[in-house]
């Protein structure tokens, strides 16, 4: 394995070079504030988003030599490829086609000689079909009441995002159905869902590419039990998203209904997909999803056809890149000022970090310079009495601040201090974003704030489902773009497969012992056996 080296290259030299510039006292974003043309220099707007990075530690010729890497590495071109389906993905030898998944221009989209978008298109029909039915009581559980929860089935891509978007939209699920999600193995997620549902109006969407996920097929498994148990049939409750041909795609297996999900589209970036369409439309109604949809295609045609400087995601890549490889911090907040998006910083997390963290290149050479990036986040203001004592005093770290022009609730206009709620809230993200930046100094030390604090700002006009759909594919496409600058594959996720398998070992163990009080645990590892002796001797 040969060793990929960043810095042999000129423009990555001199953005080195130009990071000890910015990290000269002169250049504290205090100073840098003071041009009153700073603002709409450092920001764009399109897609219905206004991006804000005048807080960033940037100066025009930081900007000037990231858009000379991105020229670089063809970022643009690498988009545009995938968007049109070549294999992307090249350890898996597929392409990564989530924006097919929102895709209406009605144009193909080719793959080894055939379009795809048909069965696309097939399967979003399929869900309109089915959720119309439901909706208005056709299809009933087994005693022949109407649904009234869904819950889904599944962890890490098959919940994560669909999460997010529900709870973005919560406000719009007039559908008479609540959404809930079983995704920890842990018995206490089935147990606190199985004590507050009614089974017999429950209908549990199982999602699982393969159908073999351990934590999700045993949950399955339980509520098949369970459902058994109170005397009900369970292909009367269950609906699967799965793909072609797997185990939960099997007539000998019946369910209401099985919705097809692609190999093409990877987990983290298919909520667009029937992973999302199936509970989401369920829940808030078909047409919402699609307005959904349509909102995420408005910011893929963006990030694929406005030019580098006027490019949001790209421009937002480059400064991750930026704070990442050149001033050296490890770590990105999301901190969304609108309870609604709650979910956004758990699916980013996912998204960012299992894309982005790689050790070697798509080509598979050992990369010398680190990717990725922790991800974090909660709502303001809460994470103001969380964790921003560290934000202000401690290691820094760059955030991303989201802001909702106008709520949806706007029957409630009391006020405190003079000021309505949304005011107030307002009144923090705009406040927090200048104390990090400027910071503030105190003859006495521990009251002393030594600013320099790079951040964001992404604003909405609302929290329409179009511009949730908007806000999901902007970071997807910023997440895309940074992996095309290292030069990773950020659809495939090895990382994830270790653990996996050690615990197919122990848990192989478990079960012989399940059989055979007698049977003893292997002595190879004996930390693992001393867990597995706790476990089950301590009954």
């Amino acid at each position: 394995m040969t060793n990929f080296k960043q810095s042999k290259n000129p423009v990555w030299k001199a953005l080195t070079r130009h990071a000890e510039v910015m990290n000269r006292p002169e250049n504290h974003l205090k100073y840098l504030l003071e041009s009153h043309d700073r603002v709409s220099k450092f920001s764009l707007k399109a897609a219905g988003i206004f991006y804000d990075f005048s807080r960033q530690r940037l100066d025009e010729k930081a900007m000037d030599l990231l858009l000379e890497l991105a020229e670089d590495r063809r970022l643009k071109e690498q988009f545009s490829a995938m968007v049109h389906g070549e294999k992307m993905n090249t350890t898996e030898n597929r392409p990564a086609l989530h924006t097919a998944a929102r895709n209406f221009s009605g144009h193909p989209v080719v793959v080894d000689g055939k379009d795809v978008m048909p069965e696309i298109r097939n399967v979003r029909n399929e869900i309109r079909q089915f959720v119309a039915q439901i909706h208005n009581e056709k299809i009933t559980g087994s005693t022949g009441k109407p649904f009234r929860q869904v819950v889904v089935i599944g962890i890490g891509g098959s919940y994560l995002g669909t999460e997010f978007v529900a709870n973005a939209l919560y406000f719009l699920a007039d559908k008479k159905i609540e959404i809930m999600f079983l995704s920890n193995v842990d018995i206490h997620n089935f147990g606190k869902i199985a004590a507050i549902i009614d089974v017999e109006t429950t209908l549990w969407v199982v999602i699982s590419k393969s159908y073999t996920t351990a934590e999700t097929m045993a949950n399955a498994h339980q509520v098949r039990t369970y459902i058994k148990d109170k005397g009900l049939d369970p292909a009367k409750h269950f609906l699967t998203v799965t793909s072609k041909g797997s185990p939960g795609d099997d007539p000998k297996n019946p369910v209401l209904a099985s919705f097809h999900m692609f190999d093409f589209i990877g987990g983290r970036y298919s909520v667009t997909s029937a992973v999302g369409g199936v509970p989401l439309s369920l829940y808030l109604g078909y047409e919402r999803f699609e307005r959904f949809l349509k909102g995420a295609q408005e910011m893929d045609l963006h990030s694929q056809n406005a030019p580098d400087r006027e490019n949001i995601p790209l421009v937002a890549a480059l400064i991750s890149i930026w704070n990442n490889n050149f001033l050296g911090y490890p770590a990105q907040a999301i901190i969304p000022y609108a309870s609604p998006l709650s979910k956004l910083a758990p699916h980013i997390q996912q998204l960012s970090m299992e894309s982005s963290g790689k050790l070697v290149t798509k080509d598979g050479d050992r990369l010398d310079d680190a990717t990725g990036t922790i991800v974090f986040g909660e709502p303001g203001t809460n994470a103001q009495h969380s964790f921003f004592q560290l934000a202000h005093q401690g290691k820094p770290f760059p955030i991303d601040f989201i802001g909702v022009i106008h709520p949806h609730y706007n029957q409630y206009p009391h006020r405190s201090k003079g000021v309505t709620n949304h005011q107030e809230l307002w009144a923090n993200l705009i406040a927090q974003p200048a104390a990090l930046a400027t910071g503030k100094e105190d003859s006495n030390p521990a009251k002393s704030f030594s600013g320099n604090r790079p951040s964001s700002t992404l604003l909405l006009k609302e929290l329409s489902p179009e511009n949730i759909g908007r806000l999901l594919a902007f970071y997807e496409a910023k997440t895309v773009y940074e992996a095309f600058i290292w030069g990773i594959n950020p659809f495939d996720q090895f990382g994830v497969e270790l653990g996996k398998t050690l615990a197919t070992d122990i848990r192989k163990q478990m079960a012989a012992k399940n059989r055979d009080e007698n049977h003893s645990f292997d002595e190879t590892d004996p930390i693992a056996r001393f867990y597995l002796d706790t476990l089950f001797n301590n009954k």
